[in-house]
């Protein structure tokens, strides 16, 4: 049953994000979106990965749909987009790039040292047991990549002051 589920759960997923790239309006293609971050959602509810699933929910069908909602909004996209002929290219371009992609996670993730720590080989098993699923993503990324994440946040804060001076400009 739960095989069935995930493979229901990914054909939605699928289903939506194939439905966000082909949307004729932008809220159509937001709508579709959020359909396929849910779906993720549920895939990781069965992979009893609940506290990702929640996060999953809270922070991108959540905030950061609001945030995509308010850009269409304030640019204005309305109706009067219109399709190019050349739209399939970039499809098959994107679909390929995807695929190669794709592949490369794969085979990266299969090798005998993918989840790596500065000290050595550590395995997800091993950081669930000794901390609980929280504690498996929050130590590393305090621990080894504590800059990255700081740079991040830094990112971040830039992009919200640069959205807050353009519309200000529009207004």
């Amino acid at each position: 049953m739960t095989t069935l589920l995930f493979y229901l759960f990914a054909a939605l997923a699928l289903g939506g994000a194939l439905g966000m790239v082909l949307g004729r309006t932008p809220i159509a293609s937001l709508l579709s979106l959020v359909s396929s971050l849910f779906s993720l959602a549920a895939i990781y509810v069965l992979l009893e990965a609940h506290f990702i699933a929640a996060i999953q929910i809270i922070v991108y069908a959540g905030a950061i749909m609001v945030l995509f909602l308010f850009v269409i909004m304030l640019l204005n996209l309305g109706h009067d987009y219109q399709r190019d002929l050349r739209e399939f290219g970039w499809i098959a371009a994107g679909s390929i790039v995807a695929g190669l992609g794709g592949y490369a996670v794969m085979r990266a993730l299969r090798a005998d040292d993918a989840v790596t720590d500065m000290g050595g080989s550590i395995l997800i098993e091993t950081a669930l047991r000794e901390f609980n699923a929280v504690g498996a993503v929050a130590v590393p990324m305090f621990r080894s990549y504590m800059v990255p994440f700081e740079l991040t946040s830094i990112l971040l804060l830039v992009a919200i002051v640069g959205a807050v001076l353009l519309a200000k400009r529009r207004v």
